[in-house]
């Protein structure tokens, strides 16, 4: 006759493991700026630079970026060699997850969760590698 014990201490005991419940309350959706998506179209505001962590001595290139689905402001990493010069004010960007454990950052950029991928619908990559030139809006 141990079945109804079992259940409700396994029911109990399921909301000390983070992940549960982070699902059951659903925390990421609500604090989560793309809310849900994997990627979100957003409007560059401005040009900025992050100190890496230690031990690394760099200055990372990132771009503020304001969604434009909710209007919030994420800080967004531009990825490889010269990237920040394909990116102008204004521009329209695509950014995505920069895949860091556990949803948060990657590396030693502090703060920064998100990447750019597309400038003006056009790849990032391909405008680095000159594939293609960018486009005038």
């Amino acid at each position: 006759m141990a079945g109804k014990s079992l259940v409700s201490k396994r029911k109990r005991t399921r909301w000390n493991n983070k992940w549960f419940t982070r699902r059951m309350l659903r925390l990421k959706e609500r604090s989560d700026p793309l809310e849900g998506s994997s990627q979100a179209k957003g409007i560059v505001l401005e040009k900025v630079q992050f100190e890496a962590k230690q031990p690394n001595s760099a200055m990372r290139k990132c771009v503020r970026v304001q969604l434009i689905k909710n209007g919030k402001q994420v800080t967004a990493f531009c990825p490889r060699d010269g990237a920040t010069k394909l990116i102008d004010e204004h521009d329209e960007v695509m950014i995505e997850c920069i895949g860091g454990a556990m949803g948060k950052s990657k590396g030693d950029i502090p703060g920064v969760r998100w990447q750019v991928v597309k400038v003006n619908d056009q790849s990032l990559r391909a405008l680095q590698k000159g594939i293609i030139e960018k486009a005038r809006k």
